[in-house]
């Protein structure tokens, strides 16, 4: 039989069941048992309750078990059975004139006569013994009332008085639908514990437990996102809406446990967390608590609220709308985490530089699945590069500088626009070129990716390939180079590499044409990514003194141009070059003659203007 897993959302039945062995398995996240191993994992139970479960289904007797196990089952039944009969008391306190002031409560938060119903909402008196007597009308035993927690024992040598009084009652059910324990809201503005839980016990362990985890689970099986809120009012409004799948982790922050529960239910759960510090506050410590449980299939999704709201708040002041356009637009916890280690500081120095990418890295360590701790790696690489890029036009001192050279818009000069530097495509070449021997080197001997990272990372390349062939490289540095070409053949095609090796400016290059030797291939691209940055210095000079050759030019730019060209032939010095492709210059550096014909011809359209000032 195949179905639709219910394990992870998909569209597509990859669930396949094979009774005659009694045994599943998923082909799409891998899930796999037998009957009590699916019960234990769907409903969240021990192996014990699971055959239970589907020895009632099947009509047949339990089989006999340890008398303590027997005992112990037969408790936690009776606890359960005493929290029915509380549930039903809530209920019906809440149609008293004593509950006038909760009814009133509820109506002003639009819960109707059916959501009350649905979520068997109740009301405490505030009595010290009313649900305590009422248990003992029915003859439950005090040790029973106090075990579930519903009563506490008087420390002056009275009656046990009741655990929820003046409150609101919601209960909690478990994945099987018992009522388990309550969370009471307090009416009294005054009282300490605005929202107060049932103590732990034999029932309700609150690390382990999610309110409406069943209703939610069933949702979540039909197709919608799993949305995890903060509260119980903001799952019943979310239910009311439509949001079916949702859950809140009991008022407390998100345990392990509870973390494993939601991805039994769902593959990437919608966080969505109140938009004030301590909803924030909730959503990084989930993301320290995630980052060593992540694996391929595995993750979350943040929703963050605007600022003072919850998803209640949001959905009755904008409706449903404003909400789904929020979950549509749910950041991943990577980027969540790039903000926490980001916001409000300052990186304008190599120090404060060095120590964001030192706690980005350590936080990346932490990730134990080694696939997903590269990407986290590399896509938080790509947010540093981003924010670390030079940002010219944003830089005062450089909008000093332009005013000061002058930038009032005029018709450029015929003799500039027919030079080479209109074009840039002699320099686009060049530069294509030192990538595609970079590219070659290392993909022909990846163990010195390493030595050259962050040259490599900072490549930008010209052409999709080569850049394809960059974060390929990037991504697979402890590969061997007969898995690289393997990577390559399968991710950008067969004759990728081998294209790219037979170019004639590649082949003759010493370390490609007899490889194998890791010390030629460091020398190599120490030279070609010094040649590539210079080239490129230079070009970022002038394309930024082209923008300001828009009126008359004045000595300021002509002086520019030609600290440009000093700065290049300086940067080339101890760079030795091929004798073919370079020439030497005046003072006895060399750059390349597309350069110098490119600077040259920059610099004879600026002579031949009349300077002004």
């Amino acid at each position: 039989m195949w179905a639709p897993c219910p394990f992870h959302q998909e569209k597509t039945a990859s669930f396949h069941v094979d009774d005659r062995k009694g045994f599943y398995y998923c082909f799409g996240c891998h899930a796999k048992g037998n009957a009590i191993s699916f019960v234990r994992e769907t409903e969240n139970v021990g192996f014990m309750e699971a055959v239970e479960i589907l020895a009632g289904e099947a009509g047949m007797p339990m089989p006999e078990r340890d008398p303590q196990a027997q005992q112990k089952a037969d408790r936690r039944t009776q606890l359960a059975e005493v929290m029915e009969l509380a549930v039903n008391y809530f209920r019906l306190q809440l149609n008293t004139g004593a509950a006038a002031e909760a009814r009133n409560y509820l109506e002003r938060r639009g819960l109707r006569s059916e959501t009350l119903e649905r979520w068997e909402i109740g009301y405490a008196p505030d009595q010290w013994q009313g649900l305590w007597d009422h248990l003992k009308a029915k003859n439950v035993e005090d040790e029973l009332i106090l075990a579930a927690g519903l009563a506490k024992p008087s420390t002056k040598g009275g009656k046990p008085y009741d655990t929820f009084r003046g409150r609101i009652m919601y209960p909690i059910r478990d994945a099987r639908g018992r009522a388990i324990a309550f969370g009471g809201r307090a009416m009294d503005p005054n009282d300490n514990a605005k929202y107060l839980n049932s103590p732990e016990t034999e029932l309700f362990d609150k690390g382990r437990s999610l309110y409406n985890q069943k209703e939610a689970r069933t949702a979540a099986g039909k197709g919608q996102p799993l949305i995890v809120a903060e509260g119980y009012m903001d799952v019943i409004a979310l239910d009311s809406a439509g949001f079916n799948a949702s859950v809140a982790p009991l008022g407390t922050a998100i345990t392990e446990s509870q973390l494993q529960m939601l991805w039994r239910i769902s593959p990437e759960p919608i966080v969505a967390l109140d938009g004030d510090t301590a909803g924030l506050r909730a959503a990084m410590r989930l993301i320290d608590l995630a980052l060593p449980l992540l694996e391929a299939g595995r993750s979350l999704r943040f929703a963050i609220m605007p600022a003072g709201k919850d998803p209640d708040d949001l959905l009755r002041e904008q409706g449903v709308a404003a909400l789904q356009k929020l979950l549509d637009e749910a950041m991943p916890m990577v980027q969540l985490l790039w903000q926490r280690e980001t916001e409000g500081g300052v990186f304008d120095s190599p120090e404060r530089k060095a120590t964001l990418e030192k706690a980005l890295r350590d936080k990346v360590m932490l990730i134990r699945d080694p696939s997903i701790q590269s990407h986290y790696a590399q896509a938080l690489k790509d947010m540093q590069w981003q924010l670390f890029r030079p940002q010219r036009k944003n830089n005062p001192v450089w909008q000093k500088n332009r005013r000061q050279w002058g930038s009032s818009p005029a018709t450029p000069l015929t003799s500039t626009k027919a030079s080479a530097l209109a074009s840039a495509q002699t320099i686009d070449v060049t530069e294509a070129l030192r990538e595609a021997v970079l590219l070659a080197a290392f993909a022909t001997c990846p163990s010195v990716i390493e030595d050259f990272e962050s040259d490599l990372e900072r490549m930008n390349c010209t052409d999709r390939t080569h850049q394809a062939l960059r974060d390929l490289l990037l991504r697979n540095m402890s590969a061997t180079e007969s898995e690289i070409r393997a990577l390559v053949s399968e991710t950008l095609g067969p004759n990728t590499l081998e294209n790219l090796l037979a170019q004639s400016h590649v082949a003759i290059v010493p370390c490609i044409r007899t490889p194998g030797d890791a010390e030629k291939v460091r020398m190599t691209v120490a030279e070609e990514f010094a040649k590539l940055s210079a080239t490129r210095g230079l070009n970022a000079e002038i394309a930024e003194a082209s923008e300001d050759m828009s009126g008359l030019a004045d000595e300021g730019l002509t002086w520019r141009l030609s600290q440009a060209a000093k700065a290049a032939e300086n940067a080339l010095k101890s760079v030795h070059e091929d004798r073919a492709e370079y020439e030497t210059g005046a003072n006895g550096a060399r750059i390349s003659r597309d350069e110098r014909n490119t600077l040259d011809a920059l610099l004879e359209s600026i002579k031949s203007q009349k300077p002004h000032g």
